[in-house]
């Protein structure tokens, strides 16, 4: 079973918690907050009140072998950096740490990160198309400038078939899948399926193709609509517990 430890439970921090106790999979938490430890204890297959500031309690409570860590420590910037830094001296591979600035980032990256996480850039990007279009339903970067996007066809493709249309030609996009009826999960079609103005995208492609299909116009356009876009880019069984504090 694979075993992965959370130094700091910050938002991100708990965001993984919880999504890691809905697979099978031993958690252990670290973290300074007693009632923090105390809130999440029974998720955890172990649990520590410990400060991360020093190396040899990080050398103590992290396992030999560990899977992966995930750090978040909130502000502590100089924190997080001497535990990824402590982590990567005693050879842990996996490393997700949680950034405040693009320089903290550049600093974890050196220090032996793995991944860097900016969590409210990234939700920010996931959430403003969505704010600024009603035809996005979703919207999920997943490198830099591309994007999956769930998107509502404009009005002049209804009646059209996929091949008549040709996406990729025509918009530079890539059709993963489409939903037909509101509320039903996507599926898998083929080309000559004929769209409807209920029709729903599954489209993959670069950030720009996908903005202009939405009918607005990308950064860097002397479009009206460009400065709406500016902001953009940049369970399983319970198991036994124990709760330590150093």
């Amino acid at each position: 079973m694979k075993q992965f430890v959370i130094i700091g439970l910050g938002a991100f921090g708990k965001r993984v918690l919880e999504e890691l106790s809905q697979i099978n999979v031993e958690v252990m938490v670290i973290d300074q907050d007693e009632a923090l430890i105390e809130q999440y204890s029974n998720r955890v297959s172990k649990s520590f009140i410990a400060n991360a500031l020093h190396e040899e309690v990080i050398r103590k409570l992290v396992p030999q072998g560990i899977d992966g860590v995930v750090i978040d420590l909130g502000g502590k910037v100089e924190v997080s950096a001497l535990v990824t830094n402590y982590l990567n001296k005693m050879g842990v591979k996996n490393i997700v740490a949680r950034a405040e600035s693009d320089e903290h980032g550049e600093i974890l990256s050196l220090l032996g990160a793995s991944r860097v996480v900016f969590p409210t850039r990234e939700a920010a990007k996931r959430i403003t198309p969505l704010l600024v279009s009603p035809d996005f339903y979703n919207f999920l970067p997943i490198s830099d400038g591309l994007v999956i996007a769930e998107i509502q066809i404009p009005p002049d493709l209804d009646g059209k078939t996929l091949i008549e249309v040709d996406f990729r030609k025509t918009y530079q996009l890539n059709i993963m899948a489409v939903r037909d009826i509101p509320g039903k999960p996507f599926h898998f079609v083929d080309g000559d399926f004929r769209m409807t103005n209920n029709t729903v995208l599954l489209a993959v492609g670069d950030q720009r193709d996908i903005i202009r299909f939405s009918g607005f116009t990308p950064s860097g356009s002397p479009d009206k609509k460009d400065t709406i876009w500016k902001s953009l880019f940049f369970q399983p069984k319970k198991k036994l517990f124990s709760r330590f504090r150093f």
